[in-house]
């Protein structure tokens, strides 16, 4: 199985950037489907990207279309959330997660196998 580890998150200005990373290890991460979820206190855990095994789809929730951009380099085991124009309602602890390559993405955190330690993301105006 796969093991998945977050980083990037921090502390930004609102309209600034930041990119999260999740390093995979363990399996290659080109066997998975991997999305980008995001839990802000007090509220359930939100999806916010997702992409397939070889990078040909992604998917984005309303809330960051335009903004956020999900990308995978298979090669080097990683997958990336690339975020801009930050507002602080995009602040939480985000989360890498995995599920079989077989399976299409889903907006659903219950159908990821695999999850990431969260990353915090505060972005302050």
């Amino acid at each position: 199985q796969v093991q998945l580890l977050g980083s990037g998150g921090g502390l930004v200005q609102a309209g600034g950037s930041l990119r999260l990373s999740c390093a995979a290890s363990g399996r290659t991460v080109s066997s998975y489907t991997m999305a980008w979820f995001r839990q802000a206190p007090g509220l359930e855990r939100e999806f916010v990207a997702a992409i397939t095994w070889n990078g040909g789809s992604t998917t984005y929730s309303d809330s960051v279309k335009g903004r956020f951009t999900i990308s995978r380099d298979n090669d080097k085991n990683m997958v990336y959330l690339q975020m801009s124009s930050l507002r602080p309602e995009d602040t939480a602890v985000y989360s890498c997660a995995a599920r079989p390559r077989a399976l299409r993405y889903s907006e659903s955190s219950q159908l990821y196998d695999y999850w990431g330690q969260g990353t915090q993301v505060t972005v302050f105006s």
